[in-house]
Order: C-alpha cells, then structure tokens, then sequence
C-alpha cells in the first residue's frame, strides 16, 4: 500500500469496505468529516490538545482567542466527533476523541513538513 506506519484492522477494514462498497452516503460523511480540518484555527486547536487535555480558558490563552470564538470551535469539533470532554466539577476539560484523530492530525502534519520541508 506504501504506507510507513502500521495500519490497525479497524482501519484496514474501513479502508476496505470504501474501496468494495463505495456509497454515496459514506462519500459525502467523509467529505464532511474532512471540511472540519479546512480550518487553521481549529487545527491550532487540534494540535495544542494533541499535547494534553485543556479547558476552555488554557486553550484561549495559549491561542489569544477569545473564550467564545474558543468555545464556538470547540463545539464543531465536538458535533464532528473530533474532540471529547469530561467535567471535573464546575470546569470541562476537552480532549481528542479518540487515536484515529490524533493519527489524522500527526500524518497530515507530517505529509506537509516532508512536502514542504519545514
């Protein structure tokens, strides 16, 4: 396949059923899902919780973001299933959602560094 990395059987299934049975439903959910990384902010987002789980406040600071503007992206990560959060008391921690995001996140950043050579 000229993949470098270990493809996991979760993956190679899915990967499986798109190539014997492509559908259009599955097409345009995958379109989707790819729309939600057109956008630089939430990839900052995405990245800085590659790092560790952060609640809104962390995240705004380190971004210089408003706690809104945060809070708004946050909320299309979450609708898309990207990210997840837990509360502990009256403060929500966010998270990615799972390794299949983070895998997403850690090849695309590493497709572009090798293309463009940062």
């Amino acid at each position: 396949m000229g993949l470098d990395c270990q493809i996991c059987s979760e993956c190679r299934n899915a990967f499986n059923i798109i190539k014997d049975d492509i559908n259009e439903e599955l097409i345009y959910d995958v379109a989707d899902f790819f729309k939600v990384f057109g956008d630089s902010t939430r990839i900052k987002l995405l990245q800085l919780l590659l790092e560790k789980e952060m609640n809104v406040s962390e995240i705004a600071d380190k971004l210089d973001m408003t706690q809104s503007a945060v809070s708004h992206q946050l909320r299309v990560l979450r609708q898309n299933e990207l990210v997840k959060n837990r509360k502990e008391g009256k403060t929500v921690y966010y998270s990615l959602d799972d390794s299949h995001v983070e895998n997403i996140l850690r090849q695309g950043i590493s497709h572009i560094k090798h293309k463009k050579g940062y």
